[in-house]
């Protein structure tokens, strides 16, 4: 039951930004255009495009849509903006991403930093989770404040974050740990770190958009997320 109140607890406050948002004068978050949270133009641009990619040797990582464009614009309106309406037109991509989950998987997802989660009130990911449909399970947690990952290069990134989790007590069978964004694959990496060292056998990572690769910036089993 304790595992329900944060959820319980984000769900009240979702509510609430949202029932304050209908006053407000609302643009689409992808283009701009006036009176529509998403258009219709837009919205056809989250239709999902799934690619596979090896996160660590025996781990796959699936994702959606690449963090670009619109994409990108909706993810950054959802974390950083306070639009949580936006998790209804964005879950659908994540929904289909998370049917390459095992049967039966128990669905948890990276936690934020502990400042975003006073900043913001609520969780883009678990959020984004409930929208496509999962009920996530808080099995991670951070051990320590990493910096800041924004310009930091692959190596950087690994360092920063390496044991930054530690895991909860773990149900049986297979699990699937959920991002929002990846874009070297350093922190969903770390998750599953964590998650093997408890005692995970079967873990596959699932991503709702992927960073588009720049030339020479990854190899082809590489993935991203910020």
């Amino acid at each position: 039951m304790a595992l329900l109140v944060p959820a319980l607890a984000t769900g009240v406050r979702v509510a609430a930004i949202e029932a304050s948002a209908f006053w407000l004068p609302v643009a689409c978050a992808g283009c701009g255009e006036l009176d529509v949270d998403v258009c219709e133009g837009c919205r056809a641009g989250l239709v999902p495009r799934l690619r596979r990619d090896v996160l660590v040797p025996g781990v796959e990582v699936v994702s959606a849509l690449e963090f670009d464009g619109v994409v990108a614009r909706m993810i950054r309106a959802l974390k950083a903006e306070g639009r949580t309406g936006l998790a209804r037109a964005l879950a659908p991509a994540l929904a289909e991403a998370l049917r390459a989950a095992p049967p039966g998987a128990t669905v948890t997802t990276v936690p934020p930093s502990r400042a975003g989660d006073r900043r913001r009130g609520y969780r883009p990911v678990d959020l984004l989770a409930r929208r496509a449909g999962a009920r996530p399970v808080p099995l991670l947690r951070l051990t320590r404040a990493a910096a800041d990952q924004r310009g930091l290069g692959r190596a950087a990134r690994l360092a920063n974050v390496a044991g930054a989790f530690a895991v909860r007590a773990l149900p049986p069978g297979p699990l699937v740990v959920v991002d929002d964004v990846l874009t070297t694959g350093a922190t969903l990496g770390a998750a599953v770190a964590a998650l093997r060292t408890a005692g995970v056998t079967e873990v596959i990572a699932v991503a709702l958009a992927r960073t588009p690769r720049r030339s020479g910036s990854t190899r082809e089993s590489e993935v991203i997320e910020t």
